[in-house]
């Protein structure tokens, strides 16, 4: 599968769609990529039915006028940073049209207020789907200004790039697409292993007392410098800073996007109705973090440096 370098951005005029084009505004103004917007427009079962109570005047013309001026505002908002910006209108739910339209890009953007709850985990939405079934890494910008379209939150250049690395194989991907942020942007980056050893209910709580808890965590260092070494032997120069704690990955990271700027994770994108949900970890991440999260998972593919 060959992708194109340019970035895929979904927008359906709300606050925060809008600040995730910003945040993909900033990216393409350091990395030179162009930029599409897509929004896409289903009409609602009840119009098509003609259903009493005026629902039937709510017809297919008025919805893509109402999706064309979205895209006009994406265009103007690309336009006043010099970001070369197009836009698609496109027929169907949100979130098939952006996985599908993920195979020609190297880089997928949403937004979302994080709000989370068990109906968005579990039927799905934009900001859990495309994730979990993109082809190309997906930043998910989570929202946290006034509600004003008008206020848009700052995007700031980075400088942390956090990843999870736990020794799976989507983990792998997930620093290597974490080492080409860190590069694009001269940032730092540092690869978080958490073992949860400790005691009380840690998943390895039930360890019995003569199992060393100071050996867990050496062979969790261990293993993470074993992959982070390779990984830096794939882009000389890079030096990644290497961090293990006594807890879970999901926590942790939590944890540190309060510092940092972006977050990595990897997702195993387990298929069938299990593949509607991330893993437990970039789940809680994308829920929880305050910064955004970059999700790689089995199907991306990663942009050489």
């Amino acid at each position: 599968m060959s992708h194109s370098d340019a970035i895929l951005v979904g927008v359906d005029g709300s606050v925060s769609s809008l600040h995730a084009l910003d945040w993909a505004i900033a990216h393409a103004s350091r990395s030179g990529q162009p930029i599409t917007a897509v929004c896409s427009y289903s009409l609602p079962s009840f119009a098509a039915a003609s259903l009493d109570g005026g629902y039937a005047a709510l017809d297919d013309n008025a919805i893509q006028d109402g999706a064309r001026s979205v895209l006009d505002d994406a265009r103007e908002r690309a336009a006043r940073s010099g970001v070369t910006l197009t836009t698609e209108l496109a027929a169907g739910d949100a979130a098939g049209v952006l996985v599908e339209r993920s195979k020609d890009f190297s880089l997928a953007v949403v937004g979302t207020r994080g709000r989370g709850g068990f109906a968005e985990r579990l039927l799905g939405t934009v900001s859990s789907a495309l994730p979990a079934h993109g082809h190309c890494p997906t930043v998910v910008v989570p929202y946290r200004g006034s509600g004003d379209p008008d206020a848009s939150v700052p995007t700031h250049p980075m400088k942390r790039v956090v990843v999870g690395v736990d020794g799976s194989p989507s983990a792998y991907g997930a620093l290597h697409a974490a080492i080409h942020q860190a590069n694009l942007w001269g940032a730092e980056i540092v690869a978080v292993a958490g073992v949860p050893v400790g005691s009380g209910a840690g998943m390895l709580a039930w360890l019995p007392a003569a199992i060393d808890h100071e050996q867990v965590l050496a062979d969790v260092t261990d293993a993470l410098n074993s992959i982070v070494d390779k990984a830096e032997a794939a882009h000389p120069g890079t030096v990644v800073r290497r961090i293990v704690l006594d807890g879970s990955g999901a926590e942790l990271l939590t944890e540190f996007s309060e510092a940092s700027d972006l977050l990595v994770v990897g997702s195993r994108g387990r298929g069938g109705f299990a593949g509607l949900l991330l893993g437990s970890t970039s789940q809680a991440v994308l829920h929880h973090s305050t910064c955004p999260v970059m999700v790689v998972n089995k199907h991306c593919e990663i942009p050489a440096d």
